[in-house]
Parts: structure tokens; sequence; C-alpha cells
């Protein structure tokens, strides 16, 4: 460590504090990386320049409104209504100053561009007060900074309720959010009028749990995936390689709360086949193993990132040719696995942020012609999808360049060289030179992304159909003859053999997972700009390599025979719930079949050095007497079902915390638990247990995260509405407003409910109304009545950006028991019995959501711990 007031290099006093800005000082040039581009002809000559000149240039910011569409809107409202019209009223050297604008191709204005320079951010208020409404908003998970380009690739995989979808190569997950938002589209619009019919005359309906969902809603909202009573039957799986990253995806991907979601840690090149639960066999039949195949998979694969350099600078000088040919096989191992996964009929969205062929046409042509060729997997053409989005064609025709600078136009050549001793071209393929004709592939239907086109970065996206079964051939073997494309029956797109199949379909195979090859070392040269395509532009670049370097260790060549497929055959057979129609796999020939993790017998999970065990999932009993105490207490109507709740310890108790999932989340842990799967997250979490002061009190509050899940179906004795912005104002800024003595009067039109409410946890029903002091967004929130006060439970900064959205305020919050707390502290154990809980309103410090003093917070949870607040440690 250097020694402090050192001026030397560091640019003295004036710049304390501040990191030397390193883009002004690179030479953005690289003489290969431009010749070879200009080369390939990747835009036509008149664009040449402007081409160049955006990759030259820093990229500009871009966020998106995340969440429920309702509440994204809500959000997105307040920065078009308040905050915009303030940065247009600014001008600079005579010039009005550019405002943030909206992406012309993203769906509801849900995604913005700001061009701004920092210069000018800095000098006028406007832009201070949007900054801190960025900020705010961020830091709660209303908005995410993500990348423009790598917002595509989700919405073309056209993703809808119901549906299971995987995604490859999550981290650090803003495509992942993306995906859940599209699988619960419409569920808390649905769940809301599901509330409101209750309320005004199914109550009787509730409490005997008869209520008929799509005769009390008269068929007002579509039910696509959403007949799990108006919840989603969708689910998505989300995986990463890395384990630390995989947990930064579920930091990012818990904001949304949905009990839809799976979180694993795994090789994308050999992910492996997920057991779910078998169909009672036939008479005399032994049980069949039935395996999970996908509607959706996004392929967001490692690449050598050569579009990214308007963020990441170092590309310019750090690119090699060498990167895109040491990730080639490897891409294409995700592809196949992909494809293999995926249901016939389904989609397949591969994507890269790389310019290079070799990484992106390339790997599509070959995936394609190893998995039976056009007849087998269609390339989509998707020119009347986000027909907003400027884009160029595919590729048809590309030369290879070597590490050494050399340009290659065809594999004979290379052959050549290769057998008169150059082993520099070791790594080069027949797979990276473009297919031939006969094989009749469309790569004009790919999608390139230029950054002079719409000022982003450049992205590589082709949606992929798969039309019947298949049989990918071994690596390193010949390619099958060619055969003519077959496009499907339009009524085959979401199913087999012509017939369209239900949206949550569960299909399954004995397709089985590839052996594990042997792998090669990067080459030193190698590493260094390596990544994915990452979508946080802020991330820590050394945080990007590290996800690469553990994911994409190049395999070994092409010729090694050990990755083997087996045929996908499959018969339809009925079922129940979400897996209402599935397929059950006949014997494959044994000589193919490979063993899968699914399938091993019970082990303990192998863990890289240094990696935490993660405590297992354990459902509970849904006649446990801790459901009947708490269905009792929030008259939860018996129709809310009680089979999918669960812990994380291993003796199966609920200690701390209970989880809800959906049924074929709860299905598919369940059946593969001690299997070898590495489930790394699921879930939301439903109830927290409080430390409470009498007796008589149901010690589990309901969690913020699962609230709106539950709140349609608990009774109107723990309900209370509130209509008035200044209740809400109140309750925002004081933490635990008192209701004993004439305090309830301070708290408006619910002062009366708080004063004679019961002890425990209640739910709080914002409702929108046309008063000029009402709400314009419906919200529902969990309120703590304690035996002197009352508090909202949301985190402090949940708060203060509810403040300045709602009210453009900034005041500090108050906590008025800091005061009482330390009071109570100093008691004798003669003191009054139960005032020492009073001051902390009787809540659980270990809960991320409870307002408690700030000393206490980090004393309790370490500073960066995730896995401290998401996982249920106690024995």
């Amino acid at each position: 460590m250097g020694k402090r007031g050192n001026k030397k290099g560091g640019g003295g006093a004036g710049n304390r504090g501040r990191r030397a800005n390193y883009s002004s000082i690179l030479v953005r040039e690289n003489e290969k990386y431009e010749s070879y581009y200009n080369g390939l002809q990747i835009v036509p000559d008149n664009e040449k320049d402007k081409f160049w000149a955006a990759l030259r240039r820093d990229l500009p910011n871009s966020f998106r409104f995340t969440g429920s569409k309702g509440h994204a809107l809500a959000v997105q409202e307040r920065l078009k209504d308040f905050y915009i019209p303030k940065i247009t009223s600014i001008t600079h050297e005579g010039n009005p100053v550019e405002p943030p604008q909206p992406v012309p191709w993203y769906p509801n204005q849900l995604a913005w561009s700001m061009t701004t320079p920092k210069s000018v951010i800095r000098r006028f208020a406007p832009f201070s007060s949007f900054q801190k409404f960025l900020v705010a908003e961020t830091e709660v998970g209303n908005i995410s900074r993500q990348e423009i380009v790598s917002m595509i690739p989700p919405l073309l995989l056209d993703v809808r309720p119901g549906m299971t979808v995987l995604d490859m190569c999550a981290a650090p997950g803003s495509k992942s959010a993306q995906l859940m938002e599209m699988v619960h589209a419409g569920e808390e619009e649905r769940m809301a009028e599901i509330a409101e019919r209750l309320d005004s005359g199914a109550e009787a309906q509730r409490k005997e749990g008869t209520v008929d969902v799509p005769k009390l809603l008269e068929g007002e909202i579509e039910s696509d995936g959403l007949d799990d009573d108006g919840r989603s039957t969708g689910l998505l799986i989300a995986n990463d390689n890395d384990y630390k990253r995989a947990h930064l995806l579920i930091h990012q991907m818990k904001r949304l709360n949905s009990p839809n979601l799976i979180v694993t840690n795994h090789d994308a090149t050999m992910y492996p086949s997920i057991k779910i639960p078998s169909l009672p066999p036939p008479e005399g039949k032994p049980v069949r193993n039935r395996y999970l195949k996908f509607d959706r998979v996004l392929a967001d694969v490692p690449c050598s990132g050569d579009g990214t350099t308007r963020k990441n600078v170092n590309v310019w000088k750090d690119w090699n040719p060498a990167n895109a040919l040491g990730l080639h096989t490897t891409q294409c191992r995700i592809l196949t696995r992909a494809l293999q996964m995926l249901k016939v009929g389904g989609r397949v969205v591969y994507s890269t942020c790389s310019m290079n062929p070799v990484e992106n046409e390339a790997v599509i042509a070959s995936v394609v012609d190893r998995c039976g060729g056009s007849s087998k997997v269609r390339i989509v053409d998707c020119t009347d999808e986000l027909t907003a989005l400027k884009r160029f064609p595919g590729l048809k025709s590309w030369t290879v360049m070597d590490k050494q600078g050399r340009t290659w136009t065809n594999y004979k050549d290379v052959e050549e060289a290769v057998s008169q001793g150059d082993e520099t071209l070791s790594r080069i393929v027949e797979g990276m030179f473009p297919p031939n004709e006969e094989e009749d592939i469309d790569l004009s239907r790919c999608m390139r992304v230029y950054p002079h086109q719409q000022d982003t970065g450049a992205f590589f996206i082709t949606v992929l159909e798969k039309l019947s079964d298949i049989k990918a051939r071994p690596e390193g073997t010949k390619k099958a003859p060619a055969t003519s494309a077959v496009e499907p029956p339009k009524e085959a797109e979401n199913g087999q053999n012509g017939a369209k199949q239900p949206e949550n379909v569960t299909t399954v195979s004995d397709e089985q997972t590839p052996a594990e090859s042997s792998e090669v070392p990067l080459a030193p040269d190698a590493l260094g700009i390596l990544k994915r395509s990452l979508d946080e532009p802020s991330e820590d670049p050394s945080t990007k390599r590290q996800k690469v370097d553990d994911t994409t260790a190049v395999p070994a060549a092409p010729s090694d025979p050990s990755v083997q497929n087996t045929p996908e055959q499959s018969t339809s057979q009925d079922t129940q719930n979400v897996l209402a129609k599935s397929e059950e796999a006949p014997k494959a020939d044994p000589a193919e079949q490979q063993p899968t993790l699914s399938t091993a017998p019970s082990v303990p999970q192998k863990r890289k050095p240094g990696q935490p065990s993660e405590e297992p999932f354990k459902y509970l009993d849904p006649k446990s007497e801790e459901f009947d105490q708490i269905f009792a207490f929030y008259d939860i109507s018996p129709q809310f079902p009680r089979d999918r709740f669960m812990v994380r310890n291993a003796q199966g108790r609920p200690a701390k915390t209970i989880y809800y999932t959906s049924t074929l989340a709860r299905d598919i842990l369940t059946a593969n638990e001690g299997a070898g799967m590495k489930f790394v997250h699921a879930g939301v979490k439903m109830f927290v247990k409080q430390d409470v002061q009498r007796q008589d009190v149901c010690p589990w509050r309901i969690q913020t995260d699962g609230l709106t899940i539950m709140e349609s179906w608990v009774g109107p004795r723990r309900v209370v509405r509130i209509y008035k912005k200044e209740t809400l104002r109140k309750l925002l800024i004081e933490m635990f407003p008192k209701v004993n003595d004439d305090g309830w009067r301070q708290l408006g039109e619910i002062g009366e409910w708080a004063r004679d409410v019961d002890m425990g946890c209640c739910v709080l029903r914002i409702e929108p109304t046309e008063n000029e002091d009402g709400f314009r967004e419906r919200m529902v929130l969990p309120l703590w009545r304690s035996m002197y006060s009352l508090n909202l439970m949301l985190p402090k900064e949940e708060r203060r950006a509810m403040l300045l959205r709602l009210y453009d305020d900034d005041t500090p919050l108050v906590n008025t028991t800091q005061k009482r707390q330390a009071e109570a502290a100093a008691l004798t154990p003669e003191s009054t019995p139960g005032e020492a809980d009073e001051a902390t309103n009787g809540q659980n410090e270990d809960s991320a959501d409870v307002p408690i003093p700030a000393e206490d917070v980090e004393a309790s949870v370490p500073a960066g711990d995730e896995t401290t607040k998401d996982v249920d440690m106690t024995a």
C-alpha cells in the first residue's frame, strides 16, 4: 500500500477520492481488429466511418423499468411527468439539453437511454434530483441498469405465462429478470381483480374454499398460463457456472419475488437432465423416469466480447482473434445442449456481444448441421418482430483470422498448413468456416446490431425453432448429407406432430447428459478480455473475466468422441396439474445411454474449494400445526395451497423462515433431492417468525416478498385500506408511530382501526382513486401492530424511494424507538416485563425488511452477505 499524501503520479490533492479516467487516455485503435472487420465487409462502405466512430465513443447510459407491468408503468410515469419536464427546461451553451429518451422498439417505453455528458449533469440541479430518483429506484429494484442491446434476446424468446424456460448462462441476471416478468405477465392485475371480486360478494366462497376463478372474473382476463387460481404455472430455471455469480444472480432476481424461479450452478455445456415425478406405471410395468424439457431456452453464451469496446475500452489493446477461436467449441456445445433440452416446437435464442462470425454464424451453422440440418432445426425469420429495431442480416460468407493475423478462406488450406507442421492452427476447425450452399442454412435470418445504427453496443442474435426430435452427431464426425428445410405447420408452434400443446405442458425424454470431456487451459494471451455479454455497464471487469475464465476453458479437440447424444423418441401421456400432458421416455440403446446427474445415487454435492454448502430444501407437512395457526389467524381461504411451503434446514422444521414455491418448482426440488443437482435458490419468503409479546398472537408475519401472492386470500379481519397520500407519508417517515393513549389520532383515516385491531401482522391495501390527494397505483404492504405502536414493514431504502417517487420528499426518517431502546437496555431484569421488547416493536432483527436501528443491522447482518439474508441457516 502506498503512503498517504504522496502526490507523485496521482494528480495531487485535487483528485483525492476520484478514480482516474483511463478511457480518455487509451488509444482506441487496433490494426488487426480493424483490418479483420473491414475485410469482412460487415457494413457497407458508405457506413464504415460511422461504424468505427460509434465504436470509439463511450456508451450512453441506459436503464429499464422492472417488475410487473402496472408497477413499472407507475414508476415510469413519475419520470415522464415530473423529471423530464424539468430537464427539458435546461439550456447549455445556448442549446436545450437532451433529456433521457425511451428506446423506440422496447414495449411500453419501459427502456430508456441518456446521452447527456457528465459535465452537464453535474452543473444543473434538475439532473441532481433525477440522479437521486434513479439511484433510489435502482437500489430497491424498480429500475435496472442494463445495456440496450442485451434487452433484445428475452423479447425475441417470446415467453408467455405457463411456459418452462431455461436461461443457461444467466448471471448477472438482467435478462433473467426480463424473462421472469414475462412468466408472470398479467398475474398481478389478475390477483388484484380476484381480491376486489372476493371483497364485493364472494366472501362466503373464499371462506369455504370454493372460489371458481374463471367464473369469478367473467372471462375478463386471459387465462393461458394463469390457471393456478390466477397464479402463473410457468417456471424459470436460471443457471450460472460460477457460484459467486450465481448468488449475484439471486440478489438481482429476488427483487421480483417469484415462487416460479429456481437458480442452479452447473456447466452449461453439460447441463444435467432434470428429473420430474414419475407417472403411475401400467399394471405389471416398471416405473419409468421422466425428465423436464423446456418451451424456451436462452443461450447468451460466453464470448470474446469484441462488440463491447464502448464500455470495455481494454478490448482495443487486448483484442486477438485467438479469443474467438478458443470459444467456438464451447459455444457449440452450449447451443447443442440447449436444443437437446428443448421441446419440439420450442424456441432457443442464441446471442453474443461479439461481432466475430466464428462465434456467431459459424456456431449456428455447425450446430444446425450437427443436429440434423434445417429439417430438424429452423432459423426463425424475425423481420416482423421488434420492427423498430435497426439490424443487419447475418453473414453468409466470411474468413477466419488466426492468432498471427493471417486470414483463411477455407478449411482445406488450414489442413494443408497443419500437415506441413504449422501447429499454431490446431484450434481452427472445419465448423468455423461458412457452410456449403447445399446445406441450405439461411444465415441471413440471423441478426447483427451495430453501434452506429441506434447508438448501442454491437450484438448478435439468432432465434432457432426445433421442428422435430434430434440426435446430435458426435463432435468431429463428418457432416450429414444436406436436407431441405421444412417449414412447420403454424399450429405446431407450441406442440409436436402438428398438435398444439398447452403452454404448461412439461415434455420429457430419455435424452441424457453428455459425458464430461477433458479440457485444456486457454493460452495466456487468450485471457484478459474473454467475457460474456454482461448487462451492467458498471460491473467490475475483473469479475467479468473470472466468470468467463471459469466457464469457458476450451474443451478437447473436436475429434474427441466422448460427447455422445441419445435419440429423442417419446410418446404422449396424460398426467396431472401443470404436468397435464407429457412424454414418457422409452428405453434407448444402452450403448448410447449416458448417466445423468439427476439419476445418480444420492451423494453429497461436489463443491469447489471455499464454496459453502447449500442448505437442503425441505417441504413441510400441509397438516402442520404451524399452518393451522397461520391460516386461522389470517383467515386464509382453504383454497390456498398448503403443500408448497418449504424451509431450508436439514431438519425440515419451520424455525425462522417459511418459503413458498410453485407446484412445478416443488416437484423438481423433491424429485432431485440428493441426486447431484446443484440448486442454490428457490422460492420466496412467505412467513417470517417474530418475537411476540403475547402468546395468543401469531408469531408468523407475512413477508413483503410473498404478500402479493397471498393477499387476495386473506380474510378482511387482518386487512386495512387507505386512500389518502398523507396517511402513507406518515407511515413511511415515522417508523413506530404510537397507537396507545391519543397517538392513534395522528394516523388519520386508519387511526381508529389501529387503536382497536389485535396485535400481529396486517395487510395494508393502498387503493387508487381519482381524488387529488389519492393514489394512482394499487399497492399492498405489510403492517405490524405491536402493543403500543404500528409499523410499516419496509426497509429504509424502500421507504426513502417511495417518499421520493410519490412525494418528491427526502425528509429524514424518524425512529422514535431509538431513545426508548437505549433506556430499555439500561433496565434491570426486575424492570417492567416486555418493555425492552416494545422498544424494537417485538421484531426479529434477523429479518431483512424490518426497520431497526442502523447499528443493530450492521452488527447482525454482515455487509454483502446475501446468503445470510436469503437462506434459513437455523439448525
